[in-house]
């Protein structure tokens, strides 16, 4: 099926393997996305509950050390022919939380933003992977409408006119021939009768 999102004449072959996959991972993104932006809405309106509550030095003193580290393995896999980058997060680097302060000098909807966003972690990372990968595929998927447009609309249409050109020369180069082969054929059937002539004139002379 084609469908038209541009309004200009543009259409999107979903059929194909590869915006069948990108829209897969489109439906992923999203769905990924509003996950992680309700909860960093949340977690920002804990922040700013404890920024109105906290003294500002002891905010920052709080907040100045991660309270999760995570390890990161960077890889590739391919997508149909599409390399494109793989985040995976060591489960074993996410098991342990350290609040760098104590609870006693902060608010609680402190400790709920931190705890919020180290829950939230790897599923930023999850967003980071999807998001590259669709913007990777959507260039390709862009990089392959440019060359078949310029398949339909330039290489074609000019390889179609070199057809048309040549098979004109070869119909030419056929009636040219034609006609030779004609003219050449008439002068030997010229010469023929008049050397058949020739013989029954000297026939007749050794007759008399």
């Amino acid at each position: 099926s084609y469908y038209n999102f541009s309004g200009v004449g543009n259409t999107l072959n979903c059929n194909h393997p590869m915006v069948r996959q990108f829209i897969l991972i489109i439906r992923e993104n999203q769905q990924l996305r509003k996950e992680v932006e309700a909860e960093l809405s949340q977690a920002l309106g804990n922040f700013a509950l404890a920024r109105a509550v906290m003294d500002p030095q002891a905010l920052e003193e709080a907040v100045l050390y991660p309270a999760r580290q995570a390890k990161l393995e960077l890889g590739r896999k391919n997508i149909l022919s599409v390399h494109v980058p793989t985040i995976t997060v060591d489960e074993s680097s996410l098991h342990e939380t350290v609040q760098a302060y104590g609870f006693a000098e902060t608010s609680s909807q402190l400790d709920g933003a931190i705890a919020t966003l180290a829950e939230l972690l790897p599923k930023m990372v999850r967003l980071a992977e999807i998001e590259k990968t669709c913007d990777m595929l959507a260039d390709e998927i862009e990089k392959t409408r440019r060359r078949v447009n310029a398949l339909e609309y330039v290489m074609i249409p000019n390889t179609q006119e070199a057809i048309r050109y040549i098979t004109m020369k070869l119909d030419e180069n056929d009636r040219a021939t034609t006609t030779r082969l004609m003219k050449v054929k008439d002068m030997l059937l010229k010469e023929a009768i008049e050397e058949q002539r020739a013989r029954d004139e000297a026939a007749m002379l050794r007759e008399r």
